[in-house]
């Protein structure tokens, strides 16, 4: 099996710390770096379509919701885990864009809710095949048993770690 970065720091904490327990950072370390590297992954195939990270994750959640593909800004940031501040400064640069609109709430007239556009839905319609398929080819050489091991080891990792983290948006 090769060796990577985390096994060079794991080797170098060894030496320097040998009384301390290193197992949480054979685990964590690796999931933070495939976090990175993935996001920068992400981050390449996003801006051939002219958008970001953040943009395409409003968008996408916004379009999964069905039709009419909106939401109460409250939703949508705790569903990103952002501020409220944030939420709006986002909402506000997409809308500059025409990917989003706000619309009244029709049971409380004193809301708004956070729609796609036209626009905006063709635009995270033509992103979402060429993202997913590029993520899969990164998953391509792992098995059908590997993939759904990973699946379920990490569906269990995230379920004890929300149950033990608790964030603020």
């Amino acid at each position: 099996m090769t060796q990577d970065r985390i096994d060079e720091i794991l080797t170098q904490w060894q030496q320097e710390a040998p009384d301390l327990d290193l197992s949480s950072l054979a685990v964590v370390g690796r999931i933070l770096r495939l976090a990175r590297l993935l996001e920068k992954h992400r981050e390449t195939v996003l801006a051939d379509f002219d958008l970001n990270v953040w943009a395409f994750d409003m968008l996408a959640t916004l379009r999964r919701q069905g039709p009419p593909y909106q939401l109460k800004p409250t939703d949508l940031y705790g569903l990103l885990m952002l501020s409220s501040g944030a939420m709006t400064n986002r909402i506000d640069r997409l809308e500059k864009e025409g990917l989003v609109t706000r619309v009244r709430d029709p049971n409380d007239r004193r809301s708004v809710m956070v729609q796609l556009t036209d626009q905006g839905i063709r635009r995270v319609d033509a992103v979402m095949p060429v993202l997913f398929e590029r993520e899969n080819q990164l998953l391509a050489e792992l098995s059908e048993t590997e993939t759904a091991t990973l699946i379920a080891l990490l569906r269990r990792l995230l379920a004890i770690v929300n149950r033990n983290v608790h964030l603020s948006p």
